[in-house]
């Protein structure tokens, strides 16, 4: 996927929340702000473990700026409606009859 195409599908505000978070002091302010939004989202141990990570100045900086390019390191949560991302059973073709 292009930088370009990752930009306009980010939305603004997600490319806002990239772009400050490598910035060291307001990058960790923003991180402890988000805290809860991504435990939520990630589950408590790598929520708890991608925060600290983002509030350590030169380590959240690094990650940060890796993250503009590759996208989260520490994947979200599966939903909870039970969908899983890929099918464990091989559908059967559909056939007209």
């Amino acid at each position: 996927m292009s930088v370009t195409r990752r930009i306009v599908r980010a939305g603004g505000w997600g490319i806002a929340k990239r772009i400050i978070k490598p910035i060291p002091v307001v990058g960790s302010v923003l991180a402890f702000g988000l805290a809860g939004y991504e435990i939520r989202k990630k589950g408590l141990i790598p929520g708890a473990i991608h925060v600290g990570l983002d509030m350590t100045p030169l380590v959240g900086t690094a990650k940060g700026v890796l993250e503009l390019f590759t996208g989260d390191l520490i994947p979200d949560k599966p939903k909870k409606n039970g969908t899983l991302i890929t099918p464990t059973t091989p559908r059967k073709p559909y056939s007209r009859d």
